[in-house]
């Protein structure tokens, strides 16, 4: 009982707001993942050179996710703070400054995309692999607009899951997920009257839903009028507050961006690989998205519930309820791994693939059967409780410290020089979960992660 009292959040209204904030994204999460593996499945009903290519293409684009993700998050961490203690005026200037932060990188992505799109897609390739490369040039011109639409909607979405309004980015994803679907069927396999597009047709699909979500995220925003933000405040002066967003939001960009980085980097190094360990690579994130998507929306609202809690002044509450997330984290993770072992043979099956890839496939869903358990303990802290309650150096030291000094050169020595089979790649490539996970119990058990936040007024 006394294990309970102290680690274990028994107040019923914990939960009714943690559901009411993880729910939407959960949702959402399963939603968005869901199309990227209809996309991968349609895709992979072309050729392997296809999937590679879309793949590695997708790599750069989740570079610019990476950023923009940190940018969003580190504002919603003072966005949650601001709206627990009804701070509008500093809420609006926080989703300005974030706003501005969030244009000027998409831009410098499109930017490269328009420019250096060969000479990206041959960073992630060998260079013998000519149809994969020219997959994903094809699937990056394509999708060119992409990055400023996501700009825009990943701000405003995270924005609205700190004012507890996660059910508006929800309808958007649902009403993107039927348009998506819709349009990839149509334009890669040329139904309709329409040409066959292939790869292009399924970066175009993306980014014709992609316009949809965010026309609707940024209509039902600028009509809510709890906050009444205009167009015209992205013009408002923030210099007050300025000094603060850097504070919390720059560790937090950083630490996703350079998290970006790593992530292209091991995948750069599963490209010099070979396209059947790319290939095998990308029907298992999509089932580590799939089998971890409670796990995104807990982390969301351990992030968000966290900042509103301490926005309230309750840091005592705020820290029982960071052990309860982390033993749902490590419970959910569990689970998610007993899943993997289920289902990872249909899924794989699904695939137009050699035997070669599937066999490889079929390790790295071993792999990833024992790492699922340590990212889902690790993303409740670091993307969740520790985020929110400002500790934001602290974690930008764990993912890069992990990261490039652990995963990336054992990633590299056991695929490149060693050679050892896939499974133990696998494990070496994501071994920064593990460590990761540990390290930040600990943390949370300090009590040094709460830290103040400075307002506007």
């Amino acid at each position: 009982m006394a294990f309970v009292e102290k680690y274990i959040e028994t107040d019923r209204t914990f939960y009714q707001r943690l559901i009411r904030i993880a729910i939407p994204v959960i949702l959402q999460n399963l939603i968005t993942t869901g199309v990227n593996l209809v996309d991968n499945i349609m895709i992979g009903q072309l050729n392997e050179a296809s999937l590679s290519g879309a793949t590695q293409a997708n790599q750069f684009i989740m570079l610019f996710t990476f950023g923009i993700m940190g940018i969003s998050m580190g504002a919603s961490v003072l966005c949650s703070r601001f709206f627990g203690a009804q701070d509008m005026t500093s809420l609006k200037k926080t989703i300005t400054i974030a706003m501005r932060f969030g244009l000027l990188l998409g831009l410098v992505f499109t930017l490269a995309d328009i420019l250096f799109a060969r000479p990206i897609m041959g960073i992630y390739f060998r260079a013998e692999d000519v149809e994969g490369i020219a997959a994903g040039v094809s699937y990056l011109r394509w999708s060119t607009i992409t990055f400023l639409l996501m700009a825009v909607a990943y701000v405003l979405t995270n924005t609205m899951r700190s004012m507890n309004l996660g059910n508006i980015p929800l309808l958007a994803a649902i009403a993107a997920f039927s348009v998506n679907i819709g349009a990839n069927y149509v334009l890669i396999f040329g139904k309709l009257g329409f040409p066959a597009m292939g790869v292009a047709g399924a970066a175009l699909g993306t980014v014709i839903a992609r316009v949809v979500e965010t026309s609707i995220i940024a209509v039902a925003f600028l009509r809510n009028k709890t906050l009444r933000y205009r167009i015209r405040d992205l013009l408002m002066p923030c210099g007050d507050l300025v000094r603060e967003f850097l504070r919390i939001s720059v560790p937090v960009m950083l630490s996703d961006s350079l998290l970006g980085m790593g992530d292209s980097a091991l995948a750069i190094i599963m490209g010099q690989i070979g396209a059947g360990f790319v290939s095998a690579n990308s029907i298992t994130v999509l089932v580590q998205r799939l089998s971890t998507i409670f796990i995104s929306g807990l982390s969301f609202s351990g992030c968000f519930l966290t900042g509103q809690i301490l926005g309230e002044g309750r840091t005592d509450a705020a820290q029982k309820q960071g052990y309860t997330y982390v033993f749902l984290g490590f419970l959910i993770g569990t689970i998610a791994a007993l899943i993997i072992q289920l289902f990872s043979g249909f899924v794989i099956n699904a695939y137009n693939i050699t035997e070669e890839t599937k066999m490889i496939a079929h390790q790295l869903m071993d792999g990833l059967s024992i790492i699922v358990v340590f990212r889902a303990t690790n993303s409740i802290l670091t993307k969740g409780v520790l985020r929110g309650g400002g500790d934001t150096r602290f974690l930008l030291a764990a993912d890069m410290s992990t990261m490039w000094l652990l995963a990336v050169p054992l990633g590299a020595v056991a695929g490149l020089i060693l050679h050892l089979p896939a499974f133990w790649i696998y494990l070496c490539l994501y071994s920064d979960q593990a460590v990761k996970a540990v390290w930040c119990v600990f943390r949370l058990r300090s009590g040094k992660w709460i830290k103040k936040i400075q307002g506007a007024l």
